[in-house]
């Protein structure tokens, strides 16, 4: 069986955090990237942030779940 690769150009987004995260100053350099899946069911999603840099995946559900929990947490 015979598979087909396919090259694709994923979109992402792109933002510094100078000036919208606490943590974060201009000469840190922070910032967030969120890249959407090729198969388009989610993200990756990069932190830097004071020089230290975090990667992490999430799902649509995730981000469901990850609302909801933060709307829990607003509430209280």
């Amino acid at each position: 069986m015979k598979k087909e690769i396919k090259i694709d150009q994923r979109p992402s987004a792109f933002i510094e955090l100078e000036g919208i995260c606490i943590m974060s100053n201009i000469d840190s350099h922070d910032f967030m990237e969120v890249t959407e899946w090729t198969n388009g069911e989610g993200w990756d999603v990069t932190l830097n942030c004071v020089n230290n840099q975090q990667q992490f995946y999430l799902t649509y559900g995730h981000l469901k779940a990850l609302k909801k929990l933060i709307k829990v947490l607003n509430k209280s």
